[in-house]
């Protein structure tokens, strides 16, 4: 008798608490369907120092062994590295290029928003 009560119990709170995993997993899913689109004519955002190096390391990267091209990943790992074994000095016109971009940016934001 005891452990039919226990049984019972049991399968309560377990039937229970998947309803509500499954309802907070359907509200979720809703919330994601209901997000703005970006306008296409809104301006872009500017770029870091890292992504200007990036952009840059990457293409050496690709003509000097065509096999990454595939190779995301280790493209990106390549770069990452390359990017912190470089001092302040090293890092100066890519800091240069994101503060330009930066201005940019900003620029064409208050235009776009008047």
């Amino acid at each position: 008798m005891i452990s039919l009560f226990f049984y019972s119990v049991h399968y309560t709170l377990h039937y229970h608490s998947s309803k509500r995993k499954m309802a907070a997993r359907v509200s979720k899913s809703a919330k994601k369907g209901k997000r703005t689109k970006k306008d296409p004519n809104a301006p872009k955002r500017a770029l870091s120092s890292y992504m200007f190096f990036a952009k840059e390391k990457r293409n050496e990267l690709i003509k000097e062994n065509p096999e990454l091209a595939k190779d995301v990943a280790t493209v990106g790992k390549l770069v990452g590295a390359a990017w912190n074994s470089l001092d302040d000095s090293e890092k100066a016109p890519y800091e240069k290029l994101a503060e330009a971009d930066r201005e940019r940016y900003e620029r064409e934001k208050l235009e776009y928003y008047k």
